[in-house]
């Protein structure tokens, strides 16, 4: 490589190992043409030269890009987790992805013109609170896996769990425990959380507990445990359990109950949704349903696999079955 040159190019390459540019580039497109030796000479040339791909020129003139967009919120671990099994099972399908956080200031519409503008050829979101009709113009512009949430869009492919049947098997767990005065922390107005706060309600009557239905409004952050907590603290009358919508919310609810005195599960039981790492811990051992993210993530890649390298057409609606995971906080 000439000294004066910081970066190794592919016309260096090809004259370390005597053939033409032209010839490189197709090494490097994984082209048909060159022969395995020669792949072999130009690869093992490359990396004595320290050469890397211009990954953004390629994708300029690439008919494909393999990449798969990915809309996740930035603030929820069980996000995070799935998108870690969500990389790892496109990395074993020869694709890559393209991560777009949602957050305050970036909302999940910005996030997906921002994916789509880096060429992704799919997307797959995660829990999106995007309006149905939003989804299926998206899904007329590329394909799209819904993870996590209900939606009647006939070009959109789904892959989720029970939610209602989740949290139906918190309930009966906390009925067989003896409770009777059982609460729902809710995760607010989405497709998700209207699921789970539904849930909780039909197990309630089906075990005689009409009576005994209790909805706290919330969301799913840690905040809205919080500001549960200081609410039922108040009460003449607390429940002796509560079922939050999702784990963040669930542990926001388990600290201020701590810091207020309140046993766990003395005084109150807590369950949380998602199974996350944070609810797994030994000082939380907070009790929970897994969603099996790894299932969710092997499911959602495929979905993808199959209709660009496919060609399938038909919709895909994979329902899992939630897992109860019993810990300390119900006892």
């Amino acid at each position: 490589m000439p000294a004066n040159r910081e970066r190794p190019t592919m016309q260096d390459i090809a004259d370390r190992v005597g053939v033409s540019k032209a010839l490189v580039s197709l090494v490097f497109r994984n082209a048909q043409g060159p022969s395995a030796q020669t792949r072999e000479r130009v690869l093992a040339a490359a990396d004595e030269l320290g050469y890397r791909v211009n990954r953004a020129a390629a994708l300029m003139t690439a008919r494909r890009t393999h990449l798969i967009g990915v809309v996740a919120n930035i603030s929820s671990p069980f996000h995070a987790e799935l998108v870690e099994d969500i990389v790892a099972e496109a990395d074993a399908n020869d694709y890559e992805v393209v991560l777009g956080a949602v957050t305050a200031t970036h909302p999940e519409a910005a996030v997906v013109e921002t994916l789509l503008s880096f060429r992704c050829e799919a997307l797959i979101l995660l829990g999106p609170e995007l309006t149905e009709s939003t989804l299926a113009d998206l899904a007329g512009r590329v394909p799209v896996v819904v993870v996590g949430r209900r939606t009647s869009c006939p070009e959109v492919d789904v892959v989720r769990t029970a939610d209602g049947r989740g949290i139906g098997r918190v309930v009966e767990h906390l009925v067989e425990l003896g409770h009777r005065r059982i609460s729902h922390l809710s995760g607010g107005p989405g497709t998700i959380s209207a699921d789970r706060k539904a849930g909780y309600t039909r197990a309630m009557k089906r075990h005689g507990l009409s009576a005994e239905i209790d909805v706290i409004d919330g969301d799913l952050t840690e905040s809205s445990g919080i500001a549960a907590a200081h609410a039922l603290l108040q009460r003449p009358q607390r429940p002796t359990a509560v079922v939050a919508a999702n784990d963040q919310s669930a542990i926001g609810l388990l600290d201020q109950l701590m810091r207020a005195g309140a046993a766990v599960p003395g005084d109150i039981a807590v369950a949380g949704y998602d199974d996350s790492v944070l609810a797994q811990l030994a000082h939380i051992d907070m009790t929970t349903v897994s969603q099996e993210p790894r299932q969710q993530a092997q499911s959602a890649v495929k979905a993808i696999v199959d209709r660009l390298d496919n060609g399938r057409t038909e919709r895909l609606d994979v329902v899992l079955e939630p897992r109860l995971v019993v810990r300390h906080t119900t006892g």
